[in-house]
């Protein structure tokens, strides 16, 4: 494998952290905000929803993100940050999904929160959805199924373009949208069950979506002088299990169900193994001429996620085990998590390249990152972590950055997931930590809330500061 000596960044990557609304707010019944699916979803994806908001949701406190932002903003602001990524509660801004008129106090929100990132030189980057469809979308609509959410959406994307003019110039429309496929409650607002919905809802739903995000960036693209839209999707490497031919055809088919979605995004129309697939499997959509035509309009960049590889095989003789979160097959060469996520710097590289040769657009790394159950120790009178594990997580996949740069790979940035611990949307666990700073928050919601910093917090300033030289 070629690598080189010397990890090189651009000048202007925007260094950062991510997160999501739903996962560091909290006050959900503050500020005229109404009920999102997340708060009907106190055990992330693993369990079925409750019927109202319950005590054991963690994610109903966060980590109080909405009244210590300031606090918050500024620590990132001492790491360096260039850029923060967050999302927009959709029902901070329209309560049911299908007002009108917005929540102003919900709009006030954030507009403090983007005037504290300015403070500090923080570009922001805002998911419009991330995981958060209004509850009421998802009961009275059923989610993405519906088309008339396409509109719902729009309207939302249209008040917040216009309040934010000049405070937002990077955009994603939907936070991993291939993972519809998986889990279409939390992606999709899908509040049919998985095992009672059909293939042909389930992809008419990411129709709808597709065809969302194309308005939105077609909206973006007439309101925000400059804006700059993306698609945001999972980005997960796939290997054959063995030399098989009928296992690389396999990897081949899984990837085509995870490629589809950036297809689409960044071509304007769906793919021929896509419509074969439909067709094959009795899917038939309501695609409409006027669906054709938004969908033309395609995203600035392609943003993603990245965790883990898999592996795939046709033979169901060569599986030992259950691959990750997401399906596959385990990798016997390969390290894992505490939470079964298998590690693979190299992956990153790997799809770095696939996607920069698939679709020559920009591309932007915007979540990566190690759950990890962090200890808080005390040092020289000072509480911290000793996540070096972290550390070494992190410099391993940046150095994967630096070569995909040196292969040639246009790389607008990376945004750790997340900064600062936060509630896990897989699990719902504050215990599965990522953040360079420490959250006194426990499981059972117990806990101060207080920050304090780990020692990849000091380790992460001086990667952003060397712009990367500083790598191992």
């Amino acid at each position: 494998m070629t690598t080189t000596t010397t990890t090189l960044f651009p000048e202007g990557f925007l260094w950062g952290g991510a997160t999501a609304a739903n996962q560091i707010e909290g006050a959900y019944d503050e500020g005229g905000k109404g009920l999102s699916i997340q708060d009907v979803m106190p055990k992330g994806i693993v369990a079925p929803r409750t019927d109202a908001p319950t005590q054991d949701n963690l994610k109903l406190v966060g980590i109080d993100f909405y009244h210590r932002y300031a606090e918050d903003i500024a620590l990132f602001a001492e790491m360096g940050f260039s850029v923060f990524r967050l999302s927009i509660a959709w029902s901070r801004i329209f309560p049911n999904g299908d007002e009108e008129e917005p929540n102003e106090e919900g709009l006030a929100f954030y507009d403090r929160v983007f005037d504290e990132c300015a403070k500090h030189g923080i570009e922001p980057l805002v998911t419009l959805s991330h995981y958060e469809t209004p509850l009421h979308l998802a009961e009275k609509y059923n989610g993405w199924v519906s088309r008339e959410m396409i509109g719902f959406y729009e309207r939302f994307a249209r008040t917040v373009f216009e309040r934010y003019r000049g405070k937002v110039t990077y955009w994603l429309t939907f936070n991993e949208i291939n993972s519809v496929l998986h889990a279409p409650l939390m992606s999709g607002g899908i509040n049919t069950p998985a095992d009672q919905l059909s293939k042909s809802d389930l992809f008419q739903a990411a129709h709808h979506e597709l065809v969302a995000s194309a308005a939105a960036t077609k909206l973006a693209h007439e309101l925000l002088p400059g804006a700059q839209v993306g698609c945001m999707v999972i980005a997960m490497p796939i290997y054959p299990l063995t030399p098989d031919p009928s296992d690389v055809l396999a990897v081949m088919t899984a990837d085509h169900a995870n490629l589809m979605f950036s297809d689409v995004h960044t071509r304007g129309y769906y793919p021929g193994y896509a419509l074969r697939y439909f067709r094959e499997n009795g899917i038939t959509l309501d695609i409409t001429d006027a669906d054709r035509e938004i969908l033309t309009h395609t995203v600035d960049f392609v943003s993603f996620s990245y965790y883990m590889s898999i592996c795939e095989t046709a033979n169901p003789e060569r599986v030992a085990g259950e691959g990750n979160i997401m399906g596959g097959v385990r990798n016997p060469t390969l390290p894992a998590s505490e939470w079964g996520w298998q590690i693979d710097p190299v992956g990153l590289r790997i799809v770095l390249n696939q996607f920069w040769d698939r679709w020559q657009k920009p591309l932007f790394i915007v979540e990566n990152g190690l759950g990890a159950k962090d200890v808080l120790v005390d040092v020289d009178g000072v509480r911290t972590v000793e996540d070096d594990y972290r550390i070494a997580y992190l410099n391993d996949h940046l150095v994967q950055v630096g070569e995909a740069i040196a292969d040639g790979v246009q790389v607008l940035g990376y945004t750790s997931w997340g900064p600062i611990d936060l509630v896990s949307a897989s699990t719902a666990q504050m215990s599965k930590r990522y953040g360079f700073i420490y959250v006194d928050r426990n499981d059972d919601g117990t806990g101060t809330l207080d920050r304090f910093k780990k020692k990849s917090f000091d380790w992460y300033a001086d990667v952003i500061a060397t712009n990367g030289a500083s790598l191992t």
